[in-house]
């Protein structure tokens, strides 16, 4: 096998190993709920943990290994991520559990911007880029689909610490194979890590996170969340000015005056939002309300893993053809319709029929959007500066799966638990009214011990699965009309080695310096 091909084999896979991490624990969300006494907010920091220091941490972690190395920092990220995913396997409570998620998310930080920022120095021109861009979407597809059903499988005859003890040997694997294949790159001239970009960053990221989350404990028109909410602005706003005032900023914020960037990451953005809220939604659907097992659910989501994974490939090769404006706005089309039906579905909806098709039309618009606009990011920067523009769009993928989880995890647990409180009036007494409210895990107990409440509790699950898929399903269309004015319409010509502008010719120029 060629050493190219070894090259992206292994950042493929490590690029699988880390969404492996997120689909794989989603899938034991209701055995923790069950075995670890969680409850839906506990449920959200056990996967937005791992999501918000990954996101928080992923622009820094990018330029540290652009300037000492990208093979070590690969090495580095993989050996703390299988330590950590071990730890996670020896947790005895849900807030053990959350604050090993946040170790494996800082390493995953360290990961992930790597992978990009190989592929951009082992690739440089542009269609094999684009090409090698493909496939490393496509792991995430890969990812989503073995992460469902090897959990499900784990969790049908081991303990729920299976899923996360399962992650250790694929590392070590991926450890073996960085050391061996992949080659050393760096950029010395790299500047030091911003500092106070860094924390403030830090700072306004967990703001965000942290009171979307416990809004529905506070109240969202609580002082507590619209003060957070304030804050976080005040952070972001901060934020911005230091990165404009310093020598070298994390993130040099004019990149965003390039609509090739801004789109695109605001594409991205929008894509992992909703994909990271509908897996969290969809697995408590199918195991709480529909009563499948964990491999049963596991199976049913290989539409979605699938269908991103074809998606993906065929996006990275029509981008170059038709330009990303054509190729990501129909993606966020298909993604706005997929939630828009799904937030209509009811308890008995044929899953063959109905769930199906639904994941397909989902799985496709990801892939449609992510690779396109990925590739749309890392034209910006030279292969030089990879980690910097692979960080951005690792930052933006997790910033959208982080706020995905929190947001719908945080609508669908106050429309829930207000729609089962009403239902539950003269049924059950007050405090186990509130303790269903609470945790979806406790309601579906208490379905086996109480007759006739089974279909109230199913009745406020759709409730809030209806109210967070219908504000998905709403962004991404807005998000669709943004791709369309904003994304570039440019198409590459192979022969001219450039970008076609919208009269035909071509821009060697341009493509170029986005080289």
């Amino acid at each position: 096998m060629p050493r190219k091909s070894l090259v992206l084999l292994t950042v493929c896979l490590a690029a699988v190993t880390i969404n492996l991490s997120t689909t794989i624990t989603n899938i034991a969300l209701p055995t923790l709920a069950e075995e670890l006494d969680a409850g839906t907010r506990d449920l959200l920091w056990i996967v937005d943990g791992y999501n918000l220091a990954f996101a928080a941490l992923v622009l820094a972690m990018g330029s540290l290994s652009d300037r000492f190395g990208r093979r070590p920092a690969l090495i580095v990220g993989l050996s703390g991520f299988a330590l950590s995913s071990a730890a996670a396997g020896l947790a005895d409570t849900s807030d053990h559990l959350v604050a090993i998620r946040v170790a494996m998310g800082v390493f995953a930080a360290v990961i992930f911007p790597t992978t990009l920022s190989i592929i951009a120095n082992a690739f440089t021109e542009r269609r094999e880029r684009a090409s090698a861009l493909g496939l490393w979407g496509a792991s995430v597809g890969v990812g989503v689909a073995l992460g469902p059903v090897v959990g499900g499988f784990l969790l049908e005859h081991y303990s729920w610490h299976s899923v996360f003890l399962a992650l250790v040997p694929i590392s070590v694997v991926t450890i073996a194979m960085a050391v061996a294949y992949v080659p050393e790159s760096r950029d010395p001239s790299v500047p030091r890590v911003d500092k106070p970009g860094f924390v403030i960053s830090v700072a306004a990221l967990g703001t965000l996170t942290w009171t979307i989350i416990e809004a529905p404990e506070h109240g969202w028109s609580s002082t507590a969340t619209i003060t957070g909410f304030a804050l976080a602005a005040v952070l972001v706003a901060v934020f911005v000015l230091v990165e404009r005032a310093v020598e070298n900023p994390m993130i040099d914020v004019t990149l965003f005056l390039d609509r090739r960037f801004s789109a695109a990451c605001a594409a991205v953005t929008i894509a992992f939002f909703a994909l990271f809220g509908f897996i969290f939604l969809i697995t408590q659907f199918f195991q709480f309300v529909r009563d499948y097992t964990p491999l049963e659910t596991g199976v049913r989501f290989l539409p979605v893993a699938l269908s991103i994974a074809v998606a993906s490939i065929v996006g990275s090769q029509l981008a170059p053809r038709l330009g990303t404006k054509a190729v990501v706005t129909p993606g966020l089309v298909m993604l706005g319709a997929a939630f828009l039906w799904v937030a209509n579905i009811g308890a008995d909806v044929s899953y063959a029929q109905v769930i199906v098709p639904q994941m397909i039309l989902l799985g496709g618009g990801l892939g449609l959007v992510s690779t396109p606009a990925t590739e749309s990011i890392m034209q910006v920067l030279p292969p030089a500066r990879a980690g910097v523009g692979s960080a951005v769009n690792d930052a933006t993928r997790e910033l959208g799966g982080t706020l995905g989880v929190a947001v719908v995890g945080s609508l669908f647990s106050s429309q829930y638990a207000d729609e089962l409180i009403r239902l539950l009036d003269g049924r059950v007494d007050a405090p186990t009214a509130d303790a269903a409210a609470e945790s979806v895990g406790f309601a579906d107990a208490l379905t086996a011990q109480v007759p006739g409440l089974a279909a109230s509790v199913d009745a406020a699950f759709l409730d809030g699965l209806s109210l967070g898929c219908t504000v998905v399903g709403v962004l991404c269309l807005v998000g669709a009309l943004g791709a369309l004015v904003a994304l570039p319409g440019n198409r590459y010509d192979p022969l001219a080695g450039g970008e076609l502008e919208q009269d035909g010719t071509a821009d060697v120029t341009g493509a170029s310096a986005s080289h």
